[in-house]
């Protein structure tokens, strides 16, 4: 069954456009029209599109998510997610599918344009800071990595805090990766590439779930794609004093995020299954694709993961996107910029899936 996006209202469509139009602008322009000079940062220059994007919702006066209360925040999401993700990208075929449990998780397949196979299948869990984000605000970027990157990508539907909190998320990933192993040939994939892949709050849950199916028996995902991860819940880095506020993903928010999800139990920022950086052991983990913002939050906690992935042995592949912000694979229908970044982002997990296979489950496991 092939899925068509709901159509955007007249006002989200008249909002699209002008955000497409000032996207295309000359940087010198965009610049000017922020109001404010070129901003630099830590040795990097804020992008000029990025710099007037900021300007403007500031100007418009967009609610703070954490004000909204988590209804309201998720419309508010959607809503946005609609303006910016631009028109469908082409692929094979799209289909809704449920994934058994308890409970029974939505899940969304999206089959490639690619001929022969079969080919690798993406699992991938959408950001939101694990309480808002859902199938359709990840629809355009979940288009693109099956159409870039040639690949079978499942969508989960995961479980949200504060509704639902630490460790449910974790569970139904877990849950959704067992399922997708088991269902690869169904789906027309290759089960023996099975990658793991999401942004922010799921690129968090993809990395868990990398080392919790090394661990417990597996079978373990061939390649793990980190878009701009959160990975340690237990400490304050550089990056997020120095772009916590002005550049979109906010200190308030990002603290909402953490008391939806994890609670008031401080022992839970140590858990490796909230914070994968403080895992006891990172050797024998799939190869990893780290992809950070250089004026992101959590651009440190990111490459730290990387770094210590590298250490342990695992292959790592890091690209920081230079004057980019955090949330950036959500503006490829607006942005030049952000859908050439999305597609070097799955022209990298093509390559890496090119030679991959399913990582061993450890004999003690």
């Amino acid at each position: 069954m092939s899925l068509e996006r709901a159509a955007l209202t007249p006002q989200q469509r008249a909002e699209q456009l002008i955000v497409r139009a000032l996207a295309a602008l000359p940087p010198a322009v965009q610049v000017r029209l922020s109001g404010k000079p070129p901003v630099r940062i830590d040795g990097d220059t804020l992008a000029a599109e990025m710099q007037l994007t900021l300007a403007l919702l500031e100007r418009r006066g967009e609610p703070a998510p954490e004000t909204l209360g988590p209804v309201q925040a998720r419309r508010e999401r959607r809503r946005l997610a609609a303006i910016y993700a631009g028109r469908p990208a082409s692929v094979g075929a799209v289909r809704e599918l449920e994934i058994e449990g308890e409970p029974p998780l939505r899940a969304r397949h999206y089959a490639p344009l690619d001929p022969g196979g079969p080919h690798p299948l993406l699992v991938y869990y959408h950001g939101g800071g694990f309480t808002y984000g859902d199938l359709d605000t990840h629809d355009g970027v979940c288009r693109m990595l099956c159409r870039h990157a040639g690949v079978h990508v499942l969508a989960v539907d995961y479980r949200l805090a504060p509704e639902d909190p630490f460790p449910a998320a974790v569970e139904d990933a877990r849950r959704a990766l067992a399922w997708a192993c088991r269902r690869a040939a169904l789906l027309g994939a290759d089960g023996e590439r099975i990658a793991v892949g999401g942004d922010s709050a799921g690129g968090n849950l993809a990395a868990v779930v990398a080392q919790l199916a090394a661990r417990d028996g597996g079978p373990a995902p061939a390649v793990q794609l980190l878009i701009y991860p959160a990975t340690d819940f237990s400490r304050r880095r550089r990056s997020r004093e120095l772009f916590g506020e002005g550049f979109l993903l906010t200190e308030a928010e990002m603290d909402w995020f953490e008391r939806n999800y994890l609670g008031s139990d401080a022992a839970r920022k140590l858990d490796p299954r909230a914070s994968p950086l403080l895992a006891d052991d990172l050797s024998g983990l799939a190869p990893a694709i780290v992809v950070t913002a250089a004026f992101d939050p959590l651009r440190d906690e990111g490459e730290e993961y990387a770094s210590a992935l590298r250490a342990a042995g695992t292959p790592v592949a890091l690209r920081r996107f230079p004057g980019f912000i955090h949330a950036f694979i959500g503006g490829c229908g607006v942005s030049r910029a952000c859908r050439e970044a999305v597609i070097e982002i799955a022209g990298a997990t093509r390559a890496m899936l090119a030679t991959a296979q399913a990582a061993p489950v450890p004999a003690s496991a």
